[in-house]
């Protein structure tokens, strides 16, 4: 029974390891939404600050086009944010049962 502790509590510790090291490439990644056919592009990072918005000036006439392309440029951006958290997320958690959904406090 102590054997299986201390395993289980070594794989705790690279799990924990692993997510600190995700959790710092995150902070890094960049991702790029776009819409309009890339009238509009958003970078966000990993943790989803904005790092930049590019408007083409052909939208700027049509405020309520440009709203649209803002927002779905955004959302797109969020999506391919999430999607890589994901991937990096269960690759640092490989081998240890982490129930589907679950947030880790700290890194989201």
């Amino acid at each position: 029974m102590r054997g299986n502790i201390a395993q289980l509590m070594q794989q705790a510790q690279r799990m924990q390891d692993n997510l600190k090291k995700a959790q710092e490439e995150l902070g890094g990644l960049e991702v790029q939404g776009q819409s309009g056919g890339g009238m509009v592009k958003i970078t966000l990072t990993g943790k989803m600050e904005c790092r930049s918005v590019r408007i083409d000036p052909s939208v700027l006439a049509d405020a309520e086009m440009l709203e649209d392309l803002v927002t779905a440029a955004f959302n797109d951006a969020v999506n391919k944010a999430n999607e890589e958290s994901q991937k990096r997320m269960s690759a640092a958690t490989a081998g240890m049962p982490v129930p589907p959904g679950m947030k880790i406090p700290g890194l989201f």
